[in-house]
Order: structure tokens, then C-alpha cells, then sequence
């Protein structure tokens, strides 16, 4: 099952490198405004704690039923780097009712699904898309594999080596070390809790036991988000919820019994240099960025900027990328609670990169300037965001995974007021947003080249510590 993309998927990085970085996307938007989302989203929360959401639409008649927990890798501990995602493969494997993996494929066929899972930095999330009339039966599938799961030693020994070829296939890619070492400064001393992919010795040494004690902490229903879209009666998907999960004891609350760390703020900027044999200069810069628990309002002034910064057309592309100094240059916030990075991803030759670097400092230093973004510029961004996320709900599978999304790293109320928010960001919010993170704040500067190109033009990671306005000569 698939890991979330990895950061060098994100930002478009070919093997060739031969593409432009766009910007690193958080996850599909919210659909539509709150208005218009509570005239077809239910919600109904159990005695368990277990919430059930409920999206009604009525063009296909199909469903889609997921599972969401706040799980992933901002729980893990160094010991347990890599099991969220691992635990997320073992859940299609053998349970009480469905006695091995070849069984539970067996009755997802029966039912007529499709089945996944996905691992994220804060949340994991398992899926099936069936008829309208397999919902029931479905709802039953996913409880079997949720509450009751066996982790057969024999299932884990085969699933780990899946996963470990996952974990080759991700290694093998060009900017793996660099991507891995750019997180790993970002988030200091808490590098496996942003390191979704994990820690290669520990998935070779995982046990059942650590898989049972992932189940014990968060496997809870008041730790679990059932969503529901599709071809269903909201009314009728409450009643089967009580009666296939309601049973279902509630837990301790995981983030109570053992409190997540809070991450560190960088004590100052930091640089690291990779080397691949590849033909061009990729930049990674990134910041720390709001936590939407703890600043929502700030993420949506974040992801605003990064629209207008975008667009073609705008200042920062026509300084960067209509001169020639970038071949592609994007910018993002990825929204999450345990601090999002704030990103500028773009990629340029060798022989432009100082000068390029330079031209990249002095928007960065204009984007504190009132001026800077027109409010033409901003009433234009709002539009078309309004525009291309109210398509979302169309979907059902889609609309699941949004919902699951921000349900994780936020709280339902967030997700439904997301497109009013955005549409109601002034020029002083973004001023808010850029002087709170990026302006004057350490940050980490990751770039990739080539041995040869490196040795060419000189660079070292001290030059990546102060940033330069005016290109740097050399001899």
C-alpha cells in the first residue's frame, strides 16, 4: 500500500531532473462553501467517541467507506520509525473473521471492492469503493480488519519484506538522502516523526508486538473517523455504524497518555549539499510553518501567498522565471498540525545558480512589502481557488480522502470552513502570515548537483547560511 508521495515526487523531480519543481501540495482541497457543505455532509458521533461523517450523492451507485486514524509518523519514537506505515500493510491481512490475507482478498471480491490504504505524516487512512448495495457488508469488512486484527508472525515476516522493497525502491530514487537530510534538519531531534518512509532496520526488525501495541494506543474508535460518500441514506449509515461499531470500547486518549513532543524551532539557518549525478541544481528552501492546531488562521493566509507566488504572471515568476534564471520555481505550505514546512522548490543550471540564488533573496526580502501582492492579484487567486475546488465533492472517493485529510490533522469544523476563510484573506493576513515565518526566521537550505557541477562553481554549505542579494563572483 502506498506510502504518502514522497517529497521529491512532490515537487516533480524526475529522474532526469529535467522538469521544473512546482509546488509541494498538502492534499485535494475542500469542496464548495460551508453553506453549501452542510446541505449534504452529516456527522453523528458515537457513544464510543467513533465520528461518523456522511456525504450523500446520488449520480453513481457506488460508495465509498474509510477508515481515518490519528496515527502516522508524528507518533513514532526513533524505535518505531516506519511501523504506522507497516501496521497500514498488516490491516489487510489476516483477522478474527477472515483467517488470512488470501481471505480478506477473497471477500473483498465478493463485495465487489476496491481496496487501499495510505500512510501520512498524521494520519493513516484505509479505503474501499464498492456497489451502493455492498455497504453494509462492507461496513462489517472494514470493522473486522480495524478491531480485530491477528498479525500472524508469518503475515508480518512476508508483508516486511513488501515493505522493505518499498523502502529500496524510495532509496534508489535520485534526492532520496537529500530529501531525508532536508527533513531531518528542518525538525530537529524529531526526525521520525516527520520520517513517514521510517528507518530501514526497524521495519527489518519489526515484531508483532509493536504492531499490537500501535492497535492498543490509537486503534480506538474515539481516535477513529468513519467517512461515508457516495450512494447511501445518511440515516441508514448512522444505524449500521451503531450496530457494526458501536460495541466498540473506547480507549484512553492517546495524545493525553503520551503527549507528542512539541517540535523544536530551529536555533538558526542551516545548509546541506547533496551530490547525484544529474544535469541540473535543485534548491530546496524550506521554513517552519503554522501549526493549524495552534495558528488555522495563519494556514489559510499560507495557502493564499502560495497561489498568488504561483501564478503565472505574478512578480515572483516573472523575476525568476521569465528572466531565464529558473527553469521552474513553485512555493508552499503543507498543512499539518505538528508544524508544516514552508517550501520555495525550483531548479536552474550550474552555471545561473548564484546568480539565480540571488534573484530568489531579494523576493523573498519583498514579500514583507505591502505592495508586493496587488489586490487584483488576490481577489484573482480567490476566484479561481473557488472555482477548481468546488469540482471536489463530485467524486466520492475524493471527497473521502479530503474529509480524511483534514479530519486528521485538524478537526471536520476546519475543513467546512476552509473555502469561506480563503476567500475572505486580505493583503494584512498575508503580511501576518509572511512576517510570523519566513521573514528574518531560520531556515534550512538543501541543494542537489552533481560532484562535478559542485567543484565547477565552488559552492559550499557555508554560502548556504547567508543569503546574498547581489551574485557572489568567483574566480
Amino acid at each position: 500500500m502506498p506510502l504518502r508521495l514522497s517529497l521529491l515526487r512532490r515537487l516533480g523531480l524526475a529522474a532526469s531532473l529535467a522538469l521544473a519543481l512546482p509546488a509541494i501540495l498538502p492534499a485535494p482541497l475542500p469542496a464548495q462553501s460551508r453553506a453549501e457543505l452542510e446541505k449534504v455532509l452529516r456527522r453523528k458521533v458515537l457513544a464510543n467517541g467513533m465520528e461518523v461523517i456522511v456525504v450523500e450523492n446520488h449520480g453513481v451507485p457506488i460508495a465509498t467507506l474509510e477508515i481515518n486514524v490519528r496515527n502516522g509518523a508524528f507518533t513514532q519514537t526513533p524505535e518505531y520509525a516506519g511501523l504506522a506505515h507497516m501496521y497500514e500493510h498488516m490491516f489487510f491481512k489476516a483477522n478474527k473473521d477472515l483467517p488470512s490475507a488470501e481471505a480478506f482478498t477473497d471477500r473483498a471480491g465478493e463485495l465487489g471492492a476496491v481496496f487501499n490504504g495510505t500512510t501520512q505524516e498524521e494520519r493513516v487512512n484505509y479505503y474501499l469503493t464498492l456497489p451502493a448495495d455492498s455497504v453494509a457488508g462492507g461496513l462489517r469488512f472494514l470493522a473486522s480488519a480495524l478491531i480485530n486484527p491477528l498479525f500472524l508472525e508469518e503475515e508480518l515476516k512476508r508483508e516486511k519484506e513488501v515493505v522493505l522493497g518499498e523502502y529500496d525502491r524510495n532509496e534508489a530514487q535520485p534526492g532520496f538522502n537529500w530529501q531525508q537530510k532536508a527533513t531531518e534538519l528542518l525538525y530537529p531531534g524529531q526526525f521520525s516523526r516527520k520520517n513517514t518512509i521510517g528507518d530501514r532496520t526497524v521495519l527489518a526488525n519489526v515484531t508483532p508486538a509493536q504492531m499490537r501495541e500501535i492497535q492498543r494506543k490509537y486503534y480506538v474508535p474515539n481516535n477513529c473517523a468513519l467517512i461515508v460518500t457516495g450512494d447511501v441514506n445518511a440515516e441508514q449509515i448512522f444505524a449500521l455504524a451503531e450496530q457494526v461499531f458501536g460495541s466498540w470500547p473506547r480507549g484512553e486518549d492517546p495524545f493525553k497518555a503520551d503527549p507528542i513532543p512539541p517540535i523544536p524551532p530551529l536555533d538558526g539557518n542551516k545548509g546541506h549539499i547533496s551530490e547525484e549525478p544529474i544535469n541540473a541544481v535543485a534548491v530546496l528552501m524550506q521554513w517552519q510553518g503554522p501549526s493549524v492546531g495552534k495558528d488555522p488562521e495563519a494556514t489559510f493566509a499560507a495557502d493564499v501567498f502560495s497561489d498568488v507566488l504561483n501564478t503565472p504572471g505574478s512578480t515572483f515568476q516573472k523575476n525568476l522565471v521569465d528572466t531565464g534564471l529558473w527553469q521552474g520555481v513553485g512555493v508552499n505550505y503543507y498543512t499539518l498540525n505538528q508544524v508544516g514546512p514552508i517550501s520555495i522548490s525550483g531548479q536552474t543550471t550550474p552555471d545561473k545558480y548564484r546568480a539565480a540564488m540571488a534573484a530568489l533573496e531579494r523576493e523573498i526580502a519583498r514579500f514583507t512589502d505591502p505592495t508586493y501582492i496587488t489586490p487584483r492579484e488576490l481577489e484573482a487567486v480567490k476566484a479561481q481557488r473557488a472555482v477548481s475546488s468546488a469540482f471536489g465533492i463530485e467524486k466520492a472517493s475524493e471527497i473521502a480522502h479530503t474529509i480524511g485529510f483534514w479530519w486528521s490533522v485538524s478537526n471536520l469544523d476546519y475543513f467546512m470552513r476552509y473555502t469561506d476563510a480563503m476567500a475572505q484573506q486580505r493583503i494584512t493576513d498575508l503580511l501576518r502570515y509572511t512576517r510570523t515565518y519566513i521573514a528574518g526566521k531560520p531556515r534550512v537550505t538543501n541543494v542537489l548537483l552533481s560532484s562535478e557541477s559542485r567543484r565547477e562553481i565552488g559552492l559550499t554549505e557555508k554560502e548556504l547560511l547567508t543569503p546574498v542579494t547581489r551574485p557572489v563572483v568567483r574566480p
